[in-house]
Order: C-alpha cells, then structure tokens, then sequence
C-alpha cells in the first residue's frame, strides 16, 4: 500500500498521477507498494513468469538478451519516470518474460500486480494511453537497435557507443566485455577496434578505462 507521502514523491517522478481522478488515486494507493532493489540484482529473468511491473521513482535497470553463444546484446535501458514495455507485454500477453532485466544502479521503483495493471488498461483510458505511450517509445529504441545491429559496421557502433559516453565522462570507466555486451559482440573483435583507435592516437586505453584523445577523428569512424 502507497500511503500520502509516497504518492506525492511519485506523482512527481509520474505525472500521470496528477491527472487521476480520486477513484483511480484511491485504487493505485491501496494496490500498489514500494520496493527499493539494489545495483546487480536481476528483476526477471528469461522465462520468468510476471507477477507484477516496476514503475521506477530512481535508478536505472538494463534490459538485454544473451544468445546460444553467450553474447549478450541491450536492447534499452529505462530509469525515472519510466517502465518495461517487455514486462508490460507479458503481463498483457500473458507470456514469459524473453529477455533479462538487471539493475545497473540502485532503484526505487513502484510495483503493479499484474491483475490490477490489466485492469487499469481496460477501465482507465488515461492509464491506457500512459501504457502504449511507453510502448510506442520504447519500440522505437528497439528498432534503432535492430538498425545499428543490422546496417552499421561494428567500429562505427564502437565509436559512437564511445563518443557519447565519453562526452559525459572523460576518462570513462568501461570494460571490453562490458562494450562487447552493449553491442552484442565478442570481446575479441572489441579488443581489435579498441587496439586500432589507440595505434591512431584517437584513445588511450588501459586496463578498465578508456579516455578519448582527439574526439573529432573518433567521430570520423562513428560517422563511416
């Protein structure tokens, strides 16, 4: 149950709620409860069975895919104010969960059941324009995706993936493994294309830390 206090620091985080009539506020108050889930932890595995959706208030949680070969490929991350349209689909599908989602930094999040979710899509057009607003966006980061993976040569992904991390933080703290992951590659072929933007004098690397040298001829390989 979300008492007062609660429902004020979300509405703030989900502004839908400041649009709920009473009946719908009483409804979400009395259904929904708090969960904080900490860095590492997996909210669903593939396959699990959906019992109920996390609305995050904080943190952000990493939705990804592993193949028969062990590589691992994000398909999007999600954090404040924000969803899982894959938890979403199952819950209204009534299917498994198909890929994994894991914290990546400490989440607050608000929990739905499953049953009341459903019934807030049938009976509450608000909530339902909420729902497939989150699944239309969210499908479009999906197929950006699927272009990347499917049309760009890896060290143009490599160097944009890089770039726009690096222009955040530079120096950044970032694994071979961890941009193998991201990308769905091995680590190998990262390790090469790392190797050849340090013989060029783009970045230098070390063991767990990249820093970019001249951002401009990276971007000339993010741009190929």
């Amino acid at each position: 149950m979300i008492d007062e206090s609660q429902f004020k620091r979300i509405s703030q985080a989900l502004p839908i709620l400041q649009q709920v009539d009473e009946a719908f506020k009483r409804e979400f108050q009395q259904a929904a409860f708090f969960a904080r889930i900490p860095t590492g932890r997996d909210v669903f595995l593939e396959g699990d069975r959906v019992e109920a959706i996390a609305l995050l208030i904080s943190g952000v949680v990493r939705v990804y895919k592993i193949g028969e070969t062990g590589r691992e490929i994000t398909l999007y991350r999600f954090g404040n104010g924000s969803s899982c349209i894959l938890t979403a689909n199952a819950i209204l599908s009534q299917k498994t969960f198909p890929a994994i989602a894991t914290v990546e930094q400490d989440a607050e999040a608000v929990m739905i059941p499953a049953d009341k979710f459903r019934d807030w899509v049938r009976n509450y057009n608000l909530w339902s324009e909420f729902v497939f607003d989150l699944l239309s966006q969210r499908l479009s980061t999906m197929m950006a995706v699927v272009d990347e993976v499917a049309f760009h040569r890896m060290d143009r992904r490599v160097a944009a993936l890089i770039l726009n991390r690096a222009r955040k933080q530079n120096p950044l703290q970032i694994t071979h493994q961890e941009i193998a992951a991201e990308l769905g590659s091995s680590r190998e072929v990262i390790s090469r294309l790392l190797e050849d933007f340090v013989s060029e004098g783009s970045i230098h690397s070390t063991r767990g830390k990249l820093e970019v040298l001249d951002f401009e001829l990276l971007e000339s390989h993010s741009l190929v």
